[in-house]
């Protein structure tokens, strides 16, 4: 399951921390897809969605207003 709190900005997976490392030892990498273009800029700079989904080479420059929630 995983919860998604708007009001206070929080996306959290809802498993234990057990459940949590077996999935870390488990995981391996996925072979690369891009070796150029778009979906290699994209796989090497997306920032995770606690962090904003954005690329990490936009860090520092002008911030966006966050959309109006309706």
């Amino acid at each position: 399951m995983i919860e998604l709190d708007i009001e206070r900005r929080r996306l959290q997976l809802l498993i234990d921390d057990a459940e949590m490392m077996k999935r870390k030892r488990a995981w391996k990498a996925p072979a690369r897809r891009f070796e150029r273009g778009y979906g290699a800029l994209f796989s090497q700079h997306i920032k995770q969605a606690n962090e904003g989904c954005d690329f990490d080479f936009l860090e520092g420059t002008a911030p966006t207003a966050d959309p109006e929630i309706h």
